[in-house]
């Protein structure tokens, strides 16, 4: 349907091309980006398991081997703010369009090249160099990928239909992990070990470049029309100064960073945790828990379906909340005593519940806190709290699981689980305050 806009009493509506651009157009190209983006995460994290403790750390054990992987994992998310940094002047100075080829590029190129670096036996640690510098390059590019897409489809959205459209952008994680444990399941089963480690692994990082490709100009398509250029414009979607943004949106940004903390740390506990957990403390099948995840992400797509009809009968907030919640109980009275022993059914519940609740909760984790920002901050205010929540909730999240599980037991990972909820409640219970406190004052 086409959007409504104010144009300036001297231009008739008919002659505003932004009045040509609907949300479902915006929405193709939200979910091809974030596909994309999810796609090679996914693709290096189930790496971090499967090859690399084998490929680039063969010198030390394999649970030692697989905490250094989930280290490189990390970097990408430590990288992120600084890449917003980067490719904030790069908008500035060249447009939207430039930074967003630069981006992708970056990203496709960072991801492709893991493909062709060498292992251990060849260049010993200066493998394990290029391989971070790889990662690094990674988050650089993913942060410099938004493109104001998520931020105009959920202001253009019908007003009856917020939460829906909000659900969209995330999408494109359980899609990504579906095509990247496909990939890894079909040629992990298919071929010897020897080959696998040897070349096998390196193909899904070849495909991730061509996947980039695809959405470099599925996107640059859209932002770079007059018609989503005078919409992002009318939408006041540019970069707002940042001393600005952090002097009177201070509150907005923490709140926004701890608001998807549950959803973020369950992202990676249901997704490369448990096929680290099956490799090192299980004699379970490696094909066997990538179909599982594979089956687990079609429940999570259906859960986000779910939670768009929900978010637009009782509101984003109330829905992040009770998934919050759902996944706290989650954690203290499924994963910590029925899990603790560590099963074979405790993983298949754990893996496929969990991503029912990731669905519900991660659906409307980027929109709750999102929307307070008034609309000359929310672009760079949504990149901030974005970057700062990724950090904090799913950099580190399988390093500490493993950690945990490894020393204490694997059902003791829900007291992590929980952390992420609480904070997830309390940021949005902070916010309700505070939204209540304005509308006293005024």
């Amino acid at each position: 349907m086409p959007i409504a806009t104010h144009p300036s009493p001297d231009r008739p509506v008919q002659d505003d091309p932004s009045a040509h651009v609907s949300p479902g157009e915006i929405a193709i190209g939200v979910i091809i980006g974030r596909l994309s983006e999810m796609f090679d995460f996914f693709v290096f994290g189930i790496a971090c398991v499967l090859v690399f403790p084998a490929v680039f750390f063969p010198h030390v054990d394999s649970q030692t081997g697989t905490f250094y992987s989930f280290a490189l994992f990390s970097l990408a998310f430590v990288a992120r703010p600084f890449g917003s940094l980067l490719f904030r002047i790069l908008h500035t100075r060249y447009g939207r369009g430039t930074r967003l080829t630069i981006a992708l590029f970056a990203l496709g190129t960072g991801t492709a090249g893991i493909a062709f670096v060498p292992g251990y036996a060849t260049l010993g640690t200066y493998s394990i160099a290029i391989l971070a510098f790889m990662r690094i390059v990674q988050g650089l590019g993913i942060a410099g990928s938004w493109d104001g897409l998520p931020s105009l489809l959920a202001l253009n959205a019908p007003e009856n239909r917020r939460g829906w459209y909000a659900m969209i952008p995330q999408l494109g994680g359980p899609i990504g992990f579906l095509i990247a444990a496909g990939l890894f399941a079909f040629l992990y089963s298919s071929l010897s070990l020897a080959d696998f480690l040897d070349w096998g692994w390196r193909y899904p990082f070849c495909v991730a470049f061509a996947i980039n490709v695809v959405a470099l100009f599925a996107r640059l398509r859209l932002v770079v029309t007059p018609e989503f250029t005078e919409l992002l414009k009318t939408r006041e979607l540019d970069p707002s100064p940042l001393g600005d943004l952090f002097r009177t949106q201070r509150a907005s940004i923490v709140l926004g960073a701890f608001a998807p903390l549950a959803s973020f740390a369950l992202f990676h506990l249901v997704t490369v945790f448990p096929l680290s957990w099956v490799t090192l403390f299980s004699d379970q099948s490696v094909v066997d828990c990538l179909i599982v995840q594979m089956f687990g992400a079609v429940l999570c797509i259906v859960s986000m379906l779910l939670s768009g009809q929900v978010a637009d009968r009782i509101g984003r907030r109330a829905t992040l909340a009770i998934g919050a919640g759902l996944i706290a109980l989650f954690s203290l009275v499924g994963l910590l005593p029925v899990f603790l022993q560590g099963t074979p059914l405790g993983a298949l519940l754990f893996v496929l519940g969990g991503f029912v609740l990731l669905g519900f909760c991660h659906a409307q984790a980027a929109g709750a806190i999102n929307s307070t920002f008034p609309s000359q901050y929310r672009y760079s205010g949504a990149i901030v709290t974005s970057d700062l929540a990724w950090l904090f909730g799913a950099a580190f999240a399988p390093l500490v699981a493993l950690f945990i599980a490894a020393n204490f037991g694997v059902g003791y990972v829900g007291l992590y689980l929980l952390s992420g909820s609480v904070g997830t409640l309390l940021a949005l219970g902070v916010n309700r305050s505070l939204e209540m406190r304005s509308e006293r004052d005024q």
